[in-house]
């Protein structure tokens, strides 16, 4: 069995793991790269949030919820996630959209990623689902202006396209770092997944940005699946821990957090999981890690 493995021991995976683990991640271990879907198109220009920094002044931030969406891009013509990929929505959810570019999410609520998730990915919509989501607008791509200036154009423009699934993210300000704290406790203890901040000064740029900041009580990351490492104890016979690479190349291995379900049959090779953890070790690590879910692909 082609197993990709990590340590000196990987070759003797064979002897540390019971048949049924075999049987179980075979599909897992096998995957055909050439199978995974890639965009069809380059992935948009996006502005993309770091995390909050404790010192930071929120002064000069707009405050917004943030929800627990899948992020969607409106180029004036077609709809498509953060990868590029085209979004299946229904012919009269995208008809009534500008010809001006937003970025937004869409949303079904609090705590519902997993069903949203499904609506949204599928081939075929389902108009009645469909009539459940918001798209939730927070930003104008490649709009001129400050973010306080397209913030207050996102409201004029949702207004005047008038259709109920078509929102503008309400923004706010907090004086500051004491109330933040206060607005963060109380919204997550709400369900809300935490809080975005936006510089209200900052132009709009693609990419990575020290303008945008996203906070929350326990943060989260994605990874990519690169290896397994075989369990031990009572987890014996499967599987012990998946081994993730992180973005700047670094890798970690994380256990905690996977049903029996999910070590008996583990996300695949290359598939992108979230998992949240407490802090950082100086290296960049992070700490007491715990797995989240599988992200699936956008």
């Amino acid at each position: 069995m082609a197993y990709r493995t990590v340590g000196r021991q990987a070759t003797h995976w064979a002897l540390l793991l019971g048949s049924a683990f075999f049987t179980a991640a075979a599909p897992a271990a096998r995957v055909d790269q050439s199978t995974v879907q890639t965009p069809s198109v380059a992935p948009p220009a996006l502005m993309l949030a770091k995390h909050w920094r404790a010192g930071l002044d929120p002064l000069g931030f707009l405050v917004s919820e943030k929800l627990d969406g899948v992020r969607a891009f409106w180029d004036g013509h077609t709809l498509r996630f953060r990868s590029g990929r085209r979004i299946a929505a229904p012919d009269w959810f995208t008809a009534a959209l500008p010809d001006t570019p937003l970025d937004g999410e869409l949303w079904l609520g609090r705590r519902r990623f997993d069903r949203l998730s499904g609506i949204v990915r599928r081939s075929v919509p389902v108009d009645a689902e469909w009539h459940e989501l918001s798209y939730m607008i927070f930003d104008l791509p490649g709009g001129r202006g400050s973010f306080g200036e397209r913030a207050a154009r996102v409201v004029s423009l949702v207004d005047s396209v008038d259709v109920p699934w078509l929102k503008a993210v309400p923004q706010s300000r907090v004086p500051d770092r004491e109330s933040l704290q206060l607005e963060l406790l109380q919204i997550v203890g709400e369900g809300a997944e935490g809080l975005v901040l936006h510089r209200a000064d900052a132009d709009w740029k693609p990419g990575r940005s020290d303008a945008l900041r996203k906070l929350k009580v326990i943060p989260d990351e994605d990874a990519r699946v690169v290896a397994y490492q075989p369990g031990k104890g009572r987890h014996a016979g499967r599987l012990g821990a998946l081994v993730l690479e992180m973005p700047n190349g670094q890798r970690f291995a994380l256990g905690t957090g996977l049903t029996d379900a999910q070590r008996a049959t583990p996300p695949r090779l290359g598939a992108f999981v979230t998992y949240r953890y407490r802090e950082r070790t100086p290296t960049g690590l992070p700490r007491f890690a715990s797995f989240l879910r599988v992200r699936e692909a956008e």
